[in-house]
């Protein structure tokens, strides 16, 4: 019996963690959004910019953009850019967005909507998430390859190898953020890289929520709570609903979660509680 009670106790503060965190749905889009992967939230224009697949995930077919959505859920508009790929992660500086698709970094002016650049990232074959500095320094992951690639003057020069599951960025001050599979890493200004926590499932987008917490979402349909010790909450599942959860954008000041749910043709917001 002691040992019973001893096990139930050492399980408790688990029991505790894993209850600390919420998200509270407060709206979510009809079903028009085409194939939803990545959510960037432009915060002086109050509005989501979101790359659409709206085709296969990796397919070079021309049928895919960039959509934007009022950061309520409201107006909608799927044709602000057309004629990309498979377009994945967002990032900006500037007047520029910078999109990954498949082979390049697509350069967007935000101005007028207008593709001005396409960066060739060599070797590249599945450009997946990206993420810009404050000095306006862009990091773009191949998840095929396993590599992270550096973009500065619009060159890119490779950041990280070996890389299995590369996927999910984010610039965090000289150093850099990032999903290796299940692995959630952190690489310093000297690419010291050391290990966050390691979540049940392969990592796609990766949000920073204060105090070293992050939240991160599983392409299946998990979001969890990563706090700055590692441990790991479940805040969101799923994926019996074949619901995914792709790379979402996060709004510190409101604590609101935009999730893409690529497959299920929403973008859905939440309140982290």
């Amino acid at each position: 019996m002691k040992k019973l009670i001893s096990i139930l106790l050492a399980c408790f503060p688990l029991f505790v963690i894993a209850q600390h965190h919420q998200l509270e749905k407060i709206w979510q889009t009809d079903t028009i959004v085409a194939v939803p992967e990545s959510v960037l939230p432009d915060f002086k224009k109050g509005i989501l910019y979101i790359s659409l697949i709206d085709g296969g995930g990796w397919d070079a077919d021309g049928k895919g953009g960039v959509g934007k959505l009022n950061m309520d859920g409201t107006n909608y508009t799927g044709n602000w850019v057309s004629g990309l790929n498979a377009p994945k992660g967002l990032g900006r500086y500037g007047n520029r967005l910078y999109v990954a698709d498949i082979t390049d970094v697509v350069v967007i002016d935000i101005a007028t909507g207008k593709v001005t650049k396409k960066i060739p990232v060599n070797s590249a074959t599945a450009l997946n998430d990206i993420t810009v500095t404050d000095k306006g320094i862009v990091f773009v992951s191949d998840s095929r390859q396993g590599r992270i690639w550096r973009i500065e003057n619009d060159v890119p020069s490779l950041y990280l190898d070996k890389v299995k599951g590369a996927n999910g960025l984010k610039a965090s001050g000289q150093g850099l953020v990032y999903a290796e599979g299940k692995l959630l890493k952190k690489a310093n200004a000297q690419k010291q890289i050391t290990q966050i926590a390691e979540v049940p499932e392969n990592i796609d987008g990766i949000e920073p929520v204060g105090n070293g917490d992050y939240i991160v979402t599983a392409w299946v349909g998990y979001i969890f709570y990563v706090t700055a010790n590692g441990q790991v909450e479940t805040l969101l599942d799923s994926h019996a609903e074949k619901m995914n959860t792709a790379d979402i954008g996060f709004d510190p000041v409101r604590r609101i979660v935009f999730v893409p749910t690529f497959n299920a043709k929403k973008v859905v917001a939440y309140r982290l509680k």
